[in-house]
């Protein structure tokens, strides 16, 4: 871990989605949990998707999109956050499969111009039914492609 934080450029790709470190977030020596990291930044993909009408509302049957486990995390901590208040996660996708997906986060101030941690996460949709992967439908793939991370 470095002691500052690094500098990112103007967000020029992807979505800001602003979060709350609690006091009881941090841990014994006032810094965010290192656990706390992926929560919120699965609270801010959870915001994402359901503005965008994907959600589970407990029937993995109908869940459609939402029946998906993750393959693999990544983070990388760049710097400790040790205040509670407003941050952001900085959300883009890398990738999208046919029945996968990467995305790329950051955690960030809460403008977006100081990463205090950064990750990678690789999502599989299932079948509800067998487990098995399968396609993410038409209205995902075209709510994700607005997250793309343009190549170059």
């Amino acid at each position: 871990m470095t002691t500052e934080a690094t500098l990112a450029p103007a967000l020029s790709y992807g979505r800001l989605i602003p979060v709350t470190v609690h006091f009881d977030d941090l841990d014994a020596l006032g810094m965010l949990h290192n656990a706390r990291y992926p929560l919120l930044v699965e609270r801010a993909w959870a915001e994402f998707w359901e503005g965008n009408g994907i959600r589970f509302d407990g029937d993995w049957a109908s869940a459609g999109d939402a029946c998906n486990v993750v393959k693999e995390l990544l983070i990388s901590y760049d710097a400790p956050v040790t205040r509670s208040g407003p941050y952001a996660v900085h959300l883009w996708l890398e990738r999208l499969g046919t029945t996968g997906l990467t995305y790329g986060f950051r955690f960030c101030s809460a403008d977006g111009g100081t990463t205090f941690a950064r990750g990678t996460r690789v999502l599989v949709r299932l079948d509800a039914g067998t487990l098995r992967p399968a396609p993410w439908r038409e209205g995902f793939r075209a709510a994700a492609r607005e997250l793309l991370r343009p190549r170059g």
